[in-house]
């Protein structure tokens, strides 16, 4: 639980009450490598914390065809995060990557929170900008840049990442084939 203090006071401080009511509210899961944690049709009620582990957001199209949306790791946030802020029906798979294990912060007891205590708007408002921001980054990375470019940029930001995603859901993620993504490899050794 002190991963997840520690993650909130890089934004803003808390009390050793508001620690505790915070902790209170979590719920702590474990999931298995492959395991589905959301489902499209699913109602999402719940932001996901990544204690350990990573997993994959994914929508898949009407012909099968899978599409990564987000890598998560450890320290990360993870959901439908559409579905969970329109109270929409979930449209993307999210599924374990490795074993993981989450805390999980519900909706209602999320706006109790803002309510109760107010910094939590302020931390909330800083991450979901920040995920707005490297959203609109890729975007205009995969609108501007090659494959070869996007591959370099993805392991600079990302360091960890390659060792722990398979070459074809890096090369999903980047819009690549996974032939193109050996190919990049190969030529950048």
């Amino acid at each position: 639980m002190s991963k997840i203090i520690s993650h909130v006071e890089k934004i803003i401080s808390l009390s050793d009450k508001e620690k505790e009511e915070f902790l209170s509210i979590l719920q702590h899961l474990s999931l298995k490598k492959k395991t589905l944690l959301i489902s499209p049709g699913e109602k999402v009620e719940h932001e996901y914390y990544i204690l350990k582990g990573s997993l994959i957001a994914y929508y898949l199209d009407q012909n099968d065809n899978q599409h990564i949306i987000q890598f998560s790791i450890e320290d990360w946030w993870i959901s439908d995060f559409e579905a969970f802020f329109k109270e929409e029906p979930a449209k993307l798979y999210v599924q374990a990557n490795e074993d993981c294990e989450l805390l999980a912060i519900h909706k209602e007891a999320l706006e109790t929170l803002y309510q109760r205590i107010p910094s939590f708007e302020r931390f909330f408002r800083i991450k979901t900008t920040g995920a707005f921001v490297s959203l609109r980054q890729r975007i205009l990375s995969s609108l501007q840049k090659n494959g070869k470019e996007r591959y370099v940029e993805f392991c600079k930001q990302y360091p960890t990442m390659e060792k722990r995603f398979a070459n074809y859901h890096i090369a999903n993620y980047l819009g690549i084939k996974a032939e193109s993504l050996s190919r990049i490899r190969k030529e950048l050794v």
